[in-house]
């Protein structure tokens, strides 16, 4: 397994499929950084040489904001908008869906397993 910006990525997968095991790298991004670093994408991990491994981690050091650092990123921007008082961040507060979704039906993931009402009863 070859170790790229602090994740194992799989080694029996082509590369561009393995970049994407890495949070903050897609499809896109990953066909991206073969063709930039001219690594032929149907390449698999173990069959790449150490000069290959160290020349993708130090492409996405320099060009992508990858793991932790996207995390703390983005974990502060929602930190941001719930202090502010904004609409988006009293969604945030309220573990809602933030974009405008509908919340009389779905929204399940969001809002979590559904809660039975008490002294409700089924319709015969």
């Amino acid at each position: 397994m070859a170790r790229i910006a602090g994740v194992n990525v799989p080694s029996n997968k082509r590369i561009e499929i393995s970049l994407t095991y890495i949070y903050g790298i897609g499809p896109k991004f990953a066909k991206d950084i073969c063709k930039s670093i001219k690594i032929d994408s149907n390449k698999r991990v173990n069959d790449l040489n150490e000069d290959e491994v160290i020349k993708i981690r130090e492409f996405i050091d320099k060009n992508f904001l990858v793991e932790g650092d996207l995390r703390r990123e983005v974990s502060v921007r929602i930190k941001r908008l719930t202090d502010l008082g904004c609409y988006r961040g009293l969604r945030h507060r309220k573990k809602l869906p933030v974009r405008g979704q509908r919340t009389h039906t779905n929204a399940r993931t969001r809002k979590g397993k559904a809660i039975p009402i008490a002294g409700k009863k089924k319709a015969v």
